[in-house]
């Protein structure tokens, strides 16, 4: 079986879930999307990409767009908590990007924000829905720890599980 682990990462979060991955499976082909092949030529695919306005990046969009009728298996980082409303839903937009797919698993961990936007956020009013507050901040504390290796042995074992479904 090939498999194709596609990695988009801004901070390097999602690299590192992605590396965690190919650890467990190194069978597989890790790239960056901008310079990965065409994800037709694999069996299963595991699709990695960091949340942005609730559905994977744009770079992470435009390399999904070329997958056709194959297995994938999902996977990101965002700062919220992964079992947030917020991580749920986005998993579900992602998943939506793949309609002829079989999105076989999915797998979200919190992490770390990248500095530029928690400056931006930080200048927001205070009547803003994203100016930042106690909660807000203790997330961006939270998640300043984040992928950790507990988030990362979560990762390789569930790639190992999702290949399991795949190949039984």
């Amino acid at each position: 079986m090939k498999i194709l682990i596609a990695v988009s990462s801004k901070t390097g979060n999602t690299r590192k879930i992605a590396e965690a991955i190919y650890a467990a499976l190194p069978e597989a082909e890790l790239h960056n999307v901008e310079s990965a092949p065409d994800p037709n030529l694999f069996d299963l695919i595991f699709m990695g990409f960091w949340v942005d306005k609730g559905t994977a990046d744009e770079k992470a969009q435009d390399y999904i767009r070329q997958i056709e009728n194959k297995p994938v298996a999902i996977f990101g980082t965002l700062g919220a908590y992964p079992d947030s409303q917020h991580a749920h839903d986005s998993l579900k937009n992602v998943a939506k990007l793949l309609p002829d797919c079989q999105v076989i698993d999915r797998y979200i961990c919190q992490g770390s924000i990248d500095p530029k936007l928690i400056e931006w956020m930080s200048t927001l009013p205070e009547e803003h829905p994203h100016a930042p507050d106690a909660e807000r901040r203790k997330r961006w504390q939270d998640a300043s720890a984040h992928p950790d290796v507990n988030d990362c042995q979560t990762a390789a074992t569930w790639a190992v599980s999702t290949l399991n479904k795949t190949i039984s």
